[in-house]
């Protein structure tokens, strides 16, 4: 399968997975949910984990065998596993207190911190068009943020939103990373989630003991079944863009924005299931991100 088309599939994973996180976590405890689903991807991976290990020649299919790794592979997959870790922290606790159709598309809009970071630290330099992108960006988040203020939410004070922004920069280089681990190193895709969806159990633990320790009465927990169905989401839309990377034809200045154009599906459904306000203006913002990370595609490819 074409890569752009895995891409696309995984935006409609990415997206469905927005909406059911939301629901998991809205009213609820975070570092629980964020426990139990990053424990329901590892007991699905760790079957192939067992059986690559032990007896290879049973695997089923050759996309879901897995590589030895040594010790300085699974150091750089403890190294993924902290990141996606952190951004995972910021990201659901700014989608649980944000409305979905602010949250999702401020996730979206990683394009830029991927530019901008390729600027400060790879000595890269953005061309003409790039910077066109990246101000279209801007100018459409300053637009969010004037629609966010007639909702209560002033954009640059909103601890919520610094989350999610937090959330989006530590995903931009999650991306980055993702591109080394599978196109330098030379690991499968499904090695890569296997192991650091394994590991994230280790990172997200001390935070779960935190919440038990010292937050369980002021914060509690309530059990949902958004809770499993979210990890399986994003282990689908995971594997397909893992997939799309692998192909050595694959460009991540194409993938990471036609994967972002996600946020369609849970920007409508803030809209027609959560009854959310403004829709008509946050839409214009919205297809105004959509404009900028795709002429930020145009320029990468």
């Amino acid at each position: 399968m074409h890569w752009i088309l895995l891409s696309l599939i995984s935006a409609v994973f990415l997206g469905i997975y927005d909406i059911t996180r939301k629901s998991a976590v809205r009213n609820n405890a975070v570092p629980p949910v964020l426990l139990l689903n990053v424990s329901t991807a590892a007991l699905i991976w760790l079957p192939w984990i067992l059986m690559s290990h032990l007896a290879p020649q049973l695997v089923p299919l050759e996309i879901l065998r897995l590589e030895p790794l040594s010790w300085r592979g699974h150091g750089l997959l403890i190294a993924k596993s902290t990141l996606v870790g952190a951004s995972w922290m910021f990201g659901f606790w700014g989608m649980k207190h944000l409305p979905i159709s602010i949250a999702a598309p401020i996730r979206s809009s990683s394009p830029v911190w991927t530019v901008l970071i390729a600027t400060l630290f790879m000595q890269e330099r953005p061309s003409v068009t790039q910077w066109i992108g990246v101000t279209i960006i801007l100018v459409s988040f300053y637009a969010f943020s004037l629609t966010g203020k007639l909702e209560g939410i002033h954009f640059f004070r909103n601890r919520w939103i610094a989350c999610m922004l937090a959330a989006t920069a530590l995903g931009s280089i999650s991306a980055l990373y993702d591109k080394y681990l599978i196109q330098w190193e030379g690991l499968s895709a499904s090695t890569v989630q296997a192991w650091f969806s394994f590991w994230l159990v280790a990172v997200m633990s001390p935070l779960t003991v935190y919440w038990i320790l010292k937050e369980r009465t002021a914060s509690p927990f309530q059990w949902r079944w958004q809770i499993p169905l979210v990890a399986v989401l994003l282990l689908i839309s995971d594997f397909l863009y893992f997939t799309a990377i692998h192909d050595p034809t694959a460009m991540i200045s194409l993938i990471s924005p036609v994967r972002r154009s996600s946020m369609i599906i849970p920007f409508m459904a803030g809209t027609l299931w959560y009854g959310e306000a403004n829709w008509k203006l946050k839409a214009l913002c919205v297809l105004g991100l959509l404009i900028g990370v795709y002429t930020l595609a145009l320029a990468g490819s």
